[in-house]
């Protein structure tokens, strides 16, 4: 079922009266990247998926994000679907804002799944790369920054063995509008670092990352992991940093797995 939120379109499936489980998606995304682990989990799961602010059908404004907006966005639709105790799984900016939101208030959480994503702010350089992503969308457009960037999310293999799936990500990544996808930048440049909380972090929690994933790599996110007391990490095979999409049935286990230990 599709709703807007302040703002935001949420997807909701399924049996309210079921474990919630939200998935929050990664940058320059939208909730479709978790069309895989929807259809897993529906049946026995109340799942919650959204467009983050800016990115695809939820409302742009004025492009002037912060990750604290975000956040605030993420509480604002567990309250109005009044979820008890949900499960979270962000990926890369959806991991940030998954980092952030237990930092402010884990004891909403039953557990949290932190796919291709990292708990440091950016550094310098990373700032400054952000920075110029910024000015190649104005000088040069959206499409020229999706042509750029997208290929680095996707191990290689997957580029060329699921071309199609891969064409389909990156062309639905051109539909949003330049300010939204600025307004990410700006956020994601302007966020804290959440590592001094991780030690801090008391639910259970699960890291995956892909095997060849460059922008978050597996060595990264094992360092988090060990940081938390109640942690497991898993490699995704086969991945890039959009695991869920690149290995699904993997990704998919895990989190099952995950879930029937832990929670």
């Amino acid at each position: 079922m599709e709703s807007k939120i302040n703002g935001l379109t949420v997807y909701t499936s399924e049996n309210k009266n079921n474990q919630p489980i939200i998935f929050v998606h990664g940058f320059p995304y939208d909730h479709t990247m978790w069309t895989k682990q929807i259809e897993y989990f529906k049946s026995d799961y109340f799942c919650v998926t959204y467009d983050i602010r800016g990115l695809g059908a939820s409302e742009v404004g004025d492009g002037q994000y912060t990750m604290e907006k975000f956040v605030d966005d993420l509480f604002k639709i567990i309250a109005e679907l009044k979820l008890q105790k949900p499960i979270l799984c962000g990926l890369s900016m959806g991991g940030y804002i998954s980092y952030r939101a237990v930092e402010r208030n884990q004891d909403i959480f039953k557990g949290v799944i932190f796919c291709d994503t990292k708990s440091n702010a950016d550094s310098d350089e990373i700032k400054l790369i952000r920075a110029n992503k910024i000015k190649q969308i104005n000088e040069e457009g959206l499409d020229a920054f999706v042509e750029a960037f997208v290929p680095g999310c996707f191990s290689q293999n997957y580029r060329y063995e699921f071309a199609n799936n891969y064409n389909a990500v990156k062309s639905l990544s051109k539909t949003n509008t330049p300010t939204g996808v600025k307004g990410a930048l700006l956020a994601m440049i302007s966020r804290g670092s959440s590592t001094p909380f991780l030690s801090k972090i008391k639910i259970p929690t699960l890291h995956l990352s892909g095997e060849f994933d460059e922008m978050t790599p597996p060595d990264k996110m094992k360092e988090d992991s060990k940081k938390i007391s109640d942690s497991m990490f898993e490699i995704v095979p086969n991945s890039g940093h959009m695991s869920p999409i690149e290995n699904p049935d993997f990704v998919n286990g895990t989190i099952y797995k995950f879930i029937n230990k832990k929670l």
